[in-house]
Parts: C-alpha cells; sequence; structure tokens
C-alpha cells in the first residue's frame, strides 16, 4: 500500500511521537489532518452562584456573596510566623505565594416550616470589588428575599452585616433577626473600637433592634438549630449546629478563614481575629469537634460552595471538600 495516504492523516501525538514536534504541526494543516478550527469569542471566568443540597428533612442552600482577591495570605494569615514559613506551606498545597481569594457564602435552611438565612454577605459597598452577590445569588436559586423568615449574624464584621439594607431599607423585609447578645452588647457599647464594623451596626443593625432575638450559648435559633460559643474572632462571635432527622452540619462561620492556613495551622494569627489566642483556643477545639464526629461543615470563607468535612491529621487538620456525599440517593 502506498504510505502516502497514510501521511495526510498524521496525529498529533504521532508527529510527537516521530521528533516533528509543535512547529511541524502547522505544516499538516494543509493536508486533511486536522479540521479547521472555529472562531469563538473568549468568555471569561464562570462561576456557580448556589448550591443545594438535603440535609436530614432540612434543605440547604449555600449562596455565593461572591469572592475577592487580596496580596498575601501572609501577613493577614500567620502573623506570628514569617513570610518564607507561610510560603512554605501555600507551595505544599499548589497555592500562589503571593496573592489568595477568600470568598463570601451564607447559608440559607429551610426547615420546611421556616426559611433560616445565615448572614448576609457584603451588601451594596462590595459590589464594586466583586462581593455583594447575595440577592442576586438568592434570586437564581429560586428565593425572593421577602420569603426569608429568620436573618441570624453570626457575628458584626462587615461582610456579614454589610447586606442587611438595600436602598437603605431592609433586604429581607418579612424578616426577624437573631444574634449573639455578647456581641450585640460589645459593637453597641463602649468598648468597640471606632471603625467600619461599629459605623455599619449603627446604621444597619441597630434600626432592627426591636426584630432581633439576643442569644446565649447552646440557645436554640429555631427547632434544630443551636448556637455554640465560638468567641475570639469577636467577642460574641457564634458558630451554629444543624440537626434534622438525625443527622448534622456545623456552620462554623470565621472560625477559620482559610480553608488551608487555618487548619493546618490552627496556632498562626489572623489580622482579622480581635482576640487572637483565644480565636485559635476556639479554631481547635471547634475543629476537633467536627473532627470528632465527622460531621458535614461549612465555613463561610471556605472555597466554594464551602460545604466539606474537617480531617484530623498529625499535626493538625484538613479541608476536605464534599464531593457526591449529598447526591447520591
Amino acid at each position: 500500500m502506498d504510505g502516502s495516504a497514510n501521511d495526510t492523516r498524521l496525529t498529533r501525538r504521532r508527529a510527537l511521537q516521530l521528533g516533528l514536534g509543535a512547529a511541524a504541526l502547522p505544516a499538516l494543516a494543509g493536508t486533511g489532518a486536522f479540521p479547521a478550527a472555529a472562531s469563538a469569542p473568549m468568555l471569561g471566568p464562570a462561576r456557580p452562584d448556589h448550591y443545594r443540597f438535603r440535609m436530614g428533612g432540612f434543605e440547604c442552600t449555600l449562596l455565593s456573596d461572591g469572592a475577592v482577591q487580596l496580596d498575601g495570605p501572609h501577613p493577614i494569615f500567620g502573623q506570628n510566623v514569617s513570610e518564607e514559613e507561610m510560603a512554605k506551606l501555600m507551595a505544599a498545597n499548589f497555592l500562589p505565594r503571593s496573592r489568595f481569594e477568600i470568598a463570601f457564602t451564607p447559608l440559607l435552611v429551610n426547615t420546611g416550616s421556616e426559611l433560616v438565612l445565615f448572614d448576609t454577605g457584603n451588601g451594596p459597598a462590595g459590589r464594586k470589588r466583586g462581593a455583594g452577590r447575595l440577592l442576586a445569588s438568592l434570586k437564581n436559586a429560586g428565593y425572593a428575599a421577602d420569603q426569608v423568615d429568620v436573618v441570624v449574624i453570626t457575628h458584626c464584621h462587615p461582610d456579614h452585616i454589610g447586606g442587611l439594607l438595600e436602598a437603605a431599607l431592609p433586604a429581607f423585609p418579612k424578616a426577624r433577626y437573631a444574634i449573639a447578645r455578647k456581641e450585640y452588647d460589645f459593637w453597641t457599647g463602649g468598648d468597640a473600637p471606632e471603625g467600619r464594623s461599629r459605623v455599619l451596626v449603627r446604621r444597619n443593625v441597630v434600626p432592627l433592634a426591636e426584630k432581633f432575638t439576643f442569644l446565649e450559648p447552646d440557645d436554640p435559633v429555631v427547632a434544630g438549630i443551636q448556637a455554640i460559643e465560638a468567641f475570639g474572632h469577636t467577642p460574641g462571635h457564634m458558630a451554629f449546629l444543624l440537626e434534622s432527622d438525625g443527622e448534622f452540619m456545623l456552620l462554623f462561620a470565621d472560625t477559620t478563614n482559610h480553608f488551608v492556613a487555618s487548619l493546618q495551622k490552627p496556632d498562626w494569627h489572623v489580622r482579622f481575629d480581635m482576640d487572637k489566642e483565644k480565636a485559635a483556643a476556639t479554631r481547635k477545639r471547634i475543629l476537633e469537634m467536627a473532627a470528632r464526629e465527622r460531621w458535614p461543615v461549612t465555613g463561610y470563607h471556605m472555597p466554594f460552595p464551602a460545604v466539606g468535612y474537617i480531617e484530623k491529621t498529625a499535626s493538625a487538620y484538613r479541608w476536605v471538600p464534599a464531593s457526591y456525599q449529598f447526591s447520591v440517593v
């Protein structure tokens, strides 16, 4: 058989095997070896904005409020260690050493009788930097803001309370609210530092005070959702345990803010933690509980969709993203 016909069907793999290299491949285009490529525009990154699953009799929807990219993670994370130590940790986990991304992921829980939203995202002020998308994600997930029955505030940092108001009006007009009494008293009292958090508390939280329930550790929010003390990140920061039909899930909010640095090195200080030693002790207590109980967990700043598990390692903990655990039936 004449080999010339076979030459016209030379594949890229075969060309490389023969040592022709990439430079020789364009010469094959006129031989019929490759179909003509269609021209299509680059569309840019695309990301999902909600993730829904069942947890016992509850239906849980994680909603993206967006994400921002910053220089770091050092010294925002690892304030008490060197930049080189952080760089080694990032490299070991296939992450860049000089830039990182922080996501914002509120949780919406349909208990069957009430729709409960945990935190409200960055709100209008965050939109110029790629955040503040909660209301859009909520709509894309099939809900209206006026369907939300309860808004739970885990703590009063701007990325959690910024979305309480929209155009100077309550963003969730029919909702009642819940927050730790210790958290509310701190930010409305005389000990809180002046800054963006306190300004937003005065503007977004205090006007809604008559609609708030003030929680103590272990108090129920609604049936099946219990407050858990997680102080340190802020004075009254709270985690929450969800229980339905014998299944559990832990929402740890900002107990840990980076899925590598704060889990694999829970003693490393974080700029955003107001009491750094207490926050580190809380991290270890909450992570140990989640690992021991093998509960699914969600964290506000974990990579979207921000649900997974905590694995105990020889030296600390590791974030294990959920895969199909919530999909199998």
